[in-house]
């Protein structure tokens, strides 16, 4: 789990608040329990000390106290009912008091003398504790006597000993379950986010049209969710403008290059030019020839880019058109002194555009040959693997460096020290194989070492089959 994404850190701040708000309820449930059981205990001893002093203190006079041992044992036997009875004149001479209990839980020889008055106390003893209740009544005539009556706490300990089991075992089952329920909860709540985030990764230039999901909450999430698709659609409308201005540009250049191109051809056929004139001239027509080669890359470019097909879909033999492909290629690699081979499985069928595809070969070949110096050697294959149709194009020529190779597929991308003016190209060769692969579900990879050669991988699903991951 990720400890610093937002679920987590939910999730530990909604734990860590509950455990505290637990344990604070725990402790204040164990203190007034404690409170009210000790109450209630030393409320039941009053209660027998105030009966003991109505029936036995207010009828005995001081010649006569030497009688009330044997009365109250009679009457209550405090030690085989665990209860500690004691009765003091107000001098301080003890007129009674109870032996050891039977459990033998306390010693009443330790319990100290308690003041005159009517009040309640708790004695801690060294192996137990005493609740006593006390008061002091007058004697028949007149002495006063404090009555002490108390019993051991062991019982209400126990009580207060298996809640605070209970707590102790119940709190961390219910933190667990309140906490799973938590994590739940984030997770529902955070659902939206990841289905806006994943739609968003999947919206490229070719799918603007696409929007984030809404959830119709009326919270933060909804208008993160409405303030993106805003923005999405200005960028929508930003890219759209920016492709029509291209196809516009490039559309409207077309006729006046070709009109230039016309004009300095039949220039260059007049032979009373001098030599320097026909020099310059034949640098301005090989500077409109690339000026005219862009924008025939710039006009494929805006027609993939809008989703144009020139012809319908059809199914043939990739295999087929590659080794046609490279045999009409094989005339510009004899010149540079490159030999190109070609192996193709047959039965490799795909469907679509028939000259866009063969647009992906010839640009892939001339690549290669282009950057393949003389002696060396360009090879074209064709094979199904699965369910995808795989062409590759491998050279032995001078490679393309690391750093590069994420960005040869984009738009007047240029290898600086590899790639130069005097090799022609104008980078948008890989960026309509790559325009042409998306729009037939297909996709492009390139591997290369640098002084060893590159690689390109075509791989397209198979007539009738989706592109799987190979």
């Amino acid at each position: 789990m990720n400890t610093r994404s937002l679920g987590f850190r939910l999730v530990a701040w909604y734990a860590g608040v509950l455990t505290a708000v637990f344990v604070l309820l725990g402790v204040l449930t164990i203190f007034f329990l404690q409170r009210y059981l000790e109450a209630n205990f030393l409320d039941t001893q009053a209660r027998r000390a105030r009966q003991i002093a109505g029936t036995l203190i207010s009828s005995t006079s001081r010649a006569e106290e030497g009688a009330l041992p044997g009365e109250v044992e009679k009457l209550y036997s405090p030690e085989a009912s665990d209860r500690f009875i004691r009765i003091t004149r107000a001098d301080g001479r003890v007129v009674y008091v109870s032996g050891l209990p039977k459990d033998e839980r306390y010693d009443p020889a330790q319990v100290p003398p308690a003041s005159a008055g009517e009040h309640t106390r708790k004695v801690r003893l060294p192996e137990n504790s005493l609740l006593i209740a006390a008061i002091t009544a007058a004697g028949a005539d007149g002495t006063p006597y404090v009555v002490e009556v108390g019993a051991s706490g062991a019982g209400t300990d126990a009580t207060l000993a298996r809640v605070l089991l209970m707590l102790a075992t119940g709190l961390p089952i219910a933190v667990c379950v309140a906490v799973a329920g938590g994590f739940v909860l984030v997770r529902r709540s955070l659902a939206p986010v990841a289905r806006m985030a994943a739609t968003a990764e999947a919206i490229t230039q070719h799918n603007l049209g696409e929007r984030l999901p809404e959830v119709d909450s009326g919270d933060e999430l909804e208008r993160l969710a409405v303030s993106l698709n805003l923005m999405i659609s200005r960028l929508e409308a930003a890219i759209d403008g920016s492709k029509q201005f291209v196809a516009d540009a490039s559309h409207e250049l077309r006729t006046p290059l070709t009109v230039m191109r016309g004009e300095l051809e039949s220039l260059a056929q007049d032979g009373q030019l001098p030599g320097e004139a026909r020099e310059a001239l034949g640098s301005v027509l090989e500077e409109v020839l690339r000026l005219a080669e862009i924008v025939e890359g710039l006009f494929a470019l805006s027609r993939l880019d809008a989703g144009e097909a020139h012809a319908p879909w059809q199914r043939f033999d990739l295999g087929e058109l590659a080794a046609t492909t490279a045999g009409q290629m094989s005339l510009l690699a004899e010149d540079k002194h490159v030999s190109v081979a070609c192996e193709s499985h047959p039965g490799v069928i795909v469907e679509g555009d028939r000259a866009r595809l063969k647009q992906v070969i010839v640009n892939l070949l001339d690549n290669a040959i282009k950057y393949t110096p003389g002696g060396g050697h360009v090879s074209l294959s064709v094979k199904r693997e699965g369910g995808c149709a795989i062409l590759e194009v491998a050279d032995d020529g001078i490679g393309i460096p690391a750093e590069a190779l994420p960005h040869v597929f984009k738009r007047f991308y240029r290898v600086d020290g590899s790639r130069t003016r005097a090799q022609g190209g104008a980078g948008l060769g890989l960026s309509i194989v790559e325009s042409i692969c998306t729009a037939h579900a297909a996709r492009v990879e390139v591997s290369s070492v640098p002084g060893n050669g590159s690689t390109f991988r075509m791989l397209a699903p198979l007539a009738g089959e989706p592109l799987v991951n190979a």
